[in-house]
């Protein structure tokens, strides 16, 4: 049987979160058979390779991480126009997702480099699935920050974005970005927080970002690598009596169109709701003068 060569350019595959088995078929192939292996800890991808019996045969893998990136980058591109298959494993998960990976494909790109994706584990969907939230409609935001200044800045950006909300964190922040959150989102948010994902101790704290908070603090310990999935904010129902009350008020000052318009978008309820009150308003009004 002819074993059909790897397709020319750069390979990116994504590599387990955790168990070593959550790995594609055709991500070994892409180990097996390329030119050239780059990975951010060449430690990690050896470990893997020895696990799945993959030998280097030779083959060097060469390092590739944010603080060698603007050295290493043209060797790379020099390398795959000279005509090497090169594929490039970020520590875990699917590479270019919170990952140096993203200005190697960039500058590949530039260079009319053909560009191949092996798809596989990643820490965000797989807390998606865990969360128990709604996965219609997401924003990922990396990490948010170091800082607390940095983190609330960067949630004040988004504080009114109707979706489910993923950030990665580190355990020893998690605490600490649960209370930012808490000053931004408010306290009874739905929130989940996914520890340790797909290995031995993988767990799932929910609840509200209170509940959540007092579980952590609660803890002796908490370690692990963390995604925090937050929850879209809850749709209350308006009932025809606030809208009732607010337009009351609002055509005292306009017209019934504006009033009705201006009470539409303050309660995010259809216009024709709010036109068709103003005017029954204002029907009444007449009748009773």
């Amino acid at each position: 049987m002819t074993v059909k060569k790897l397709d020319s350019g750069l390979h990116i595959l994504a590599t387990p979160i955790g168990t070593a088995n959550d790995i594609t078929i055709r991500a070994l192939n892409i180990l097996r058979d390329a030119d050239i292996l780059v990975a951010e800890d060449t430690r990690v991808l050896r470990k893997l390779m020895e696990i799945h019996g993959i030998n280097l045969n030779g083959r060097k893998i060469l390092s590739y991480h944010d603080h060698n990136g603007e050295v290493q980058r043209p060797k790379l591109i020099a390398l795959i126009k000279e005509g090497k298959v090169l594929a490039y494993a970020s520590d875990a998960g699917t590479p270019l997702i919170a990952d140096p990976g993203f200005s190697l494909t960039k500058l590949a790109i530039q260079n009319n480099i053909r560009v191949h994706a092996a798809p596989g584990a990643s820490a965000l969907l797989t807390a998606l699935c865990l969360a128990g939230l709604p996965t219609d409609n997401f924003f990922f935001g990396g990490f948010l920050g170091s800082k607390s200044s940095q983190r609330i800045k960067n949630l004040q950006k988004i504080q009114n974005l109707d979706a489910t909300i993923v950030y990665y964190e580190s355990p020893k922040r998690t605490l600490s970005t649960l209370k930012d959150i808490s000053k931004i989102f408010g306290n009874d948010r739905l929130i989940s927080v996914c520890r340790e994902m797909t290995k031995k101790f993988e767990e799932v704290i929910r609840g509200t970002v209170d509940q959540v908070i007092d579980e952590i603090k609660s803890r002796h310990s908490f370690k692990g690598e963390v995604v925090i999935v937050l929850g879209p904010p809850t749709k209350k129902e308006i009932s025809d009596e606030e809208i009732y009350s607010a337009l009351q008020i609002a055509l005292q000052e306009y017209r019934i169109k504006d009033a009705a318009t201006q009470i539409s978008e303050q309660f995010g309820v259809p216009k024709k709701r709010s036109y068709e009150m103003a005017l029954r308003i204002k029907a009444e009004f007449k009748k009773s003068n």
